[in-house]
């Protein structure tokens, strides 16, 4: 007789699964990739940890699907921010606004999604959401030069070479600089909201820059 599954038990089965991924997503926030052991896992959802391998194939599997969750959520964020009805240098100054902001907000979970070392399942997704982020300001970009608000320049190479410079501006100030994970956590947050007016300022003023728009208080040298 084949066994099947009942709905009771698919849901079941779907609700660990759910929560096997915040718990992961927890602990990437608090401790990046590294913390999310599958032994850790296990403990903070209160299971056995061969339940783990029952959902996932290996831990690469597991946070591979924590990163494409959580970098979904950040590259909708700034999809949206990069369509909303204004200017193209407006939207591109939204954008990457929210780009940064939003890493600073959560920078610990943002230094895991952009720089940290990672299994290559990760790592993968990670060139894959650069790409995305990357096609969302090519059609920025595209709308800038049409309107005349940016320089002529090739969309595709401009957006790409963007979302690196975003991407790197952004490493030095997420970085964990201590051992303890508290001592990490307190010295990030009082760095960050240090510097965060000025840092998200700075970044934006590149970003307009990058693609040929003078920011508000300079002087063009053209």
């Amino acid at each position: 007789m084949v066994y099947r599954q009942t709905e009771h038990t698919r849901q079941k089965k779907a609700g660990t699964r759910e929560r096997i991924l915040a718990e992961a997503k927890a602990l990437v926030t608090e401790g990046g990739f590294a913390a999310a052991s599958v032994v850790a896992v296990a403990q903070r959802s209160s299971i056995a940890t061969g339940t783990i391998y029952r959902h996932f194939p290996s831990k690469g599997e597991l946070v591979a699907e924590v990163f494409r969750a959580a970098s979904g959520t950040e590259l909708e964020a700034v999809t949206n921010a990069s369509q909303i009805k204004a200017s193209p240098t407006e939207r591109m100054r939204e954008a990457v606004h929210t780009f940064a902001a939003r890493a600073l907000k959560a920078p610990r979970l943002a230094y895991a999604l952009i720089a940290e070392p990672v299994d290559p399942l990760v790592e993968a997704e990670r060139l894959r959401f650069r790409f995305a982020y990357s096609e969302a300001f090519e059609d920025l970009i595209e709308d800038g030069v049409k309107s005349g608000e940016f320089a002529k320049q090739n969309a595709s190479v401009c957006a790409g070479a963007l979302v690196g410079m975003l991407a790197e501006s952004l490493v030095g100030p997420l970085s964990p600089r201590l051992s303890s994970v508290n001592e990490q956590v307190s010295e990030r947050e009082t760095l960050v909201e240090s510097i965060k007016d000025e840092l998200l300022s700075e970044i934006i003023a590149m970003a307009l820059r990058a693609v040929g728009v003078t920011p508000k208080g300079e002087v063009s040298s053209g």
